[in-house]
């Protein structure tokens, strides 16, 4: 059994949360242990990947767009969307916390860590009666979330010179140890070479992410009261599989609380060229795309449009018959509004490719679209709606799609337009009006037109499913990241930050999310522990 040096701090993960905990110890003049069982390359987890969305509060961006933002406004909207629990006092308090703090430990530490965010403030997850962001947040970092790691990672190898600082990749930890009731280490596999690691620390911070990145751990938490589809893609971490909580919990008398809260996905596709089995992109389903089910027939009776309330897009999906559903756009739309979630497919914000990125957002483009028909099985086009209908069958094996009843679908949403589009009365072209009204949202989202409106074509039909993200739930936390047993007091030497925490207090965000929260948490979360192990 080899163990290397002792630490003041060890931390488990090498997600964003945990290198953020592990870069502000080291400037706090501790040493520092990160233990990861990805590969060197892949030091950052999922935010590495990540689009780099932030809802923040009260911020220059906000400001210079005339929006007037405050904590208490985006308190409000956050324990009302969230619908969190009056009596859950740890999950309120971190609420408060981020609404009162992103400003200054998010935003403003991002930018003197030299990142930048685009100027547009876009404006998400509004709620479908109005109950979600009552004003936009959401934030986009220029160079998207690979950036934020890549920027955090040189820090952090600046910081740790001299030796205060040790990484050890390919180490899966299986326990956690204790002395005299506190947690002074952990036991680690090397997952690369064999044999065992003891870890020694004064402090041992979980920073593993969620549970959702294992479809077991994510069924067995399923809420009871919500449909679960017969099959659901991976947009989680693999690693992020619940192991470790559990571990927790029967060590050292952790609580977990909300584990069956999830912020899932309703577009994905499986991945072209997947990281790990069942890896799926996860899709910004297009406002103007029509959403149908198995049959070609439009969901409804309210029309399933993005951008309002994710988790019910989650619920209506899952309730469908098949596990699947369809979009049916066309080139027109795809070339404005056709996106996919990440860094990976986003090449012109990570690369900072300012000019193309600019004209792209003011007169479209259809690279992204020829990419996926290229790559992607699930991504269908055709001149014609009985062609279109013809591939969809063959995708799926079956004649679940009627060509005459696509067809009238198709046609029944065009006849909206047959008076002009002032005696239009169609719920999705409703929320697509109010959603053009704010200018960021109107460069990303068509005017509304008819779906067979000459020289739009050829049509197009993207096959989605379910797919995983976020754990919601987590250990519960006091506001020092401290993690807290089920009798609510800290357990002396042991920390938890970002997903594994539920990004603050065990759920902080409820029920649902404000959306671009989650790097955020992360960030909020690690400075707090590392405050708490600095003694601050």
């Amino acid at each position: 059994m080899q163990s290397p040096t002792p630490s003041d701090v060890l931390v488990v993960g090498g997600g964003l949360a945990g290198l953020v905990t592990a870069l502000e110890a080291l400037r706090g003049g501790l040493s520092v242990t990160v233990v990861d069982r990805d590969r060197p390359e892949r030091s950052g987890g999922l935010a590495r990947w990540a689009f780099g969305g932030m809802a923040l509060v009260g911020t220059p961006q906000q400001a210079r767009m005339g929006i007037p933002d405050k904590p208490e406004i985006a308190l409000r909207d956050w324990q009302r969307f969230g619908e969190l629990d009056p009596a859950d006092l740890w999950s309120n308090a971190w609420a408060r916390y981020y609404v009162e703090r992103s400003r200054a430990e998010v935003y403003d530490w991002l930018i003197d860590e030299g990142l930048r965010f685009l100027p547009a403030v876009n404006w998400v997850e509004r709620g479908r009666f109005g109950e979600g962001n009552a004003l936009p947040r959401y934030h986009v970092l220029w160079g998207t979330a690979r950036r934020l790691v890549d920027t955090v990672l040189n820090a952090l190898h600046r910081a740790g010179q001299g030796g205060r600082l040790q990484w050890l990749h390919r180490h899966r930890v299986v326990a956690l140890e204790q002395e005299a009731g506190r947690v002074t280490g952990a036991l680690a596999l090397d997952e690369a070479k064999g044999g065992e690691r003891r870890l020694q620390a004064g402090a041992v911070v979980l920073a593993m992410g969620g549970l959702n990145g294992s479809h077991t751990a994510c069924r067995a938490n399923w809420p009871a009261d919500r449909p679960m589809p017969a099959s659901l893609l991976n947009g989680a971490h693999p690693y992020a599989d619940g192991q470790l909580h559990q571990h927790a919990v029967a060590q050292c008398s952790a609580a977990l609380v909300n584990p069956g809260a999830m912020w899932n996905y309703a577009a994905g596709i499986p991945h072209p060229f997947p990281h790990f089995p069942g890896h799926g992109l996860s899709l910004i389903p297009c406002k103007s795309a029509l959403w149908l089910d198995h049959r070609g027939e439009r969901i409804g009776p309210e029309p399933l449009v993005t951008g309002f309330d994710t988790r019910w897009l989650c619920e209506r999906t899952s309730a469908q018959e098949r596990p699947w559903t369809w979009q049916l756009l066309n080139r027109r739309i795809a070339a404005r509004e056709l996106a996919v979630s990440g860094a990976e497919h986003n090449p012109r914000i990570r690369d900072h490719q300012g000019l193309r990125f600019l004209l792209d957002t003011l007169f479209g483009s259809t690279a992204l679209l020829r990419q996926l028909l290229a790559e992607s099985p699930e991504v269908l086009a055709d001149a014609t709606l009985p062609g279109l209908a013809a591939r969809m069958n063959a995708l799926t094996c079956s004649h679940d799609i009627d060509p005459t009843a696509l067809q009238a679908t198709a046609d029944a949403f065009d006849a909206q337009f047959a008076a002009g589009t002032a005696l239009q009365n169609d719920a999705q072209i409703r929320c697509i009006q109010h959603a053009r009204l704010w200018r960021p949202d109107r460069l990303r989202t068509c005017a509304p037109a008819p779906l067979q409106a000459p020289g739009s074509g050829p049509f197009v039909a993207i096959r989605l499913q379910l797919i995983t993200r976020k754990s919601l739930g987590g250990l519960r936390t006091d506001l020092q990241s401290r993690v807290l047993d089920t009798g609510g007091r800290p357990v002396p030497g042991l920390f938890a930050v970002g997903e594994a925490a539920g990004f603050g207090g065990g759920g902080s965000h409820g029920q649902r999310s404000l959306e671009g929260t989650f790097l955020p948490g992360c960030i909020l979360t690690a400075r707090a522990a590392a405050r708490a192990l600095c003694g601050g």
